[in-house]
């Protein structure tokens, strides 16, 4: 593929230098950045600022694996599984891609005793090879700190303004915000054209 930046004219092609990260280099080899650059990407360490939803297991290695190698941030779909299948996805995962990527956990408490299985579900995730653990259908503020001291982030999905400012209260890294619109699991109650300004006020 061959891009054009509008403003220099100039033939860019996408870096193939080694650790080169975001970005194309121009024609005078300096690092011109991509219109998709965000602080999400420096974040996460990817090109570009886009995940896959970790829907079950719909959002197996494969299509993990497939996103983070073109450039975004795969998640491997994990809800509550136990930590052996989880274990085994994400070697899976790694054996397709040398990329970062994350895990979905849903840490919807449900039943007596489901904090303490998800405290340790997330603890023992913490400890493998993944950059994130991407959380949904919650609070986040007893799942946080396990994923952090093993230099994981954490982002959540959140379906309000009010639940984005208490995870960020809580800690994590970084918030999606999911309106009415999403498919799968629905959080959200308002259009995210709604919800994503509120949130970012």
């Amino acid at each position: 593929m061959v891009l054009t930046h509008p403003r220099i004219g100039a033939d860019l092609r996408p870096s193939t230098r080694p650790g080169a990260g975001t970005g194309t280099v121009g024609p005078d080899n300096r690092r011109v950045r991509s219109s998709l650059h965000t602080p999400l990407c420096d974040l996460l360490d990817v090109r570009y600022p886009i995940l896959n939803a970790g829907i079950g297991w719909a959002a197996g290695p494969e299509l993990a694996a497939a996103v983070s190698n073109a450039g975004g941030f795969g998640v491997l779909g994990g809800g509550s599984s136990p930590i052996e299948l989880v274990a085994a996805r994400i070697a899976k995962t790694r054996s397709l891609t040398s990329a970062p990527f994350g895990v979905n956990v849903i840490i919807a408490e449900t039943d007596p005793g489901d904090d303490v299985l998800l405290r340790d579900l997330i603890a023992a995730i913490s400890e493998l090879d993944v950059a994130a653990i991407v959380l949904f259908w919650g609070d986040p503020t007893p799942y946080v700190d396990a994923p952090h001291r093993h230099h994981k982030k954490v982002l959540i999905q959140v379906g309000s303004a009010a639940e984005a400012k208490a995870a960020v209260a809580a800690g994590v890294d970084a918030v999606i915000v999911q309106g009415f619109e999403a498919g799968g699991h629905v959080r959200g109650t308002t259009s995210i054209w709604e919800l994503l300004p509120e949130t970012v006020r």
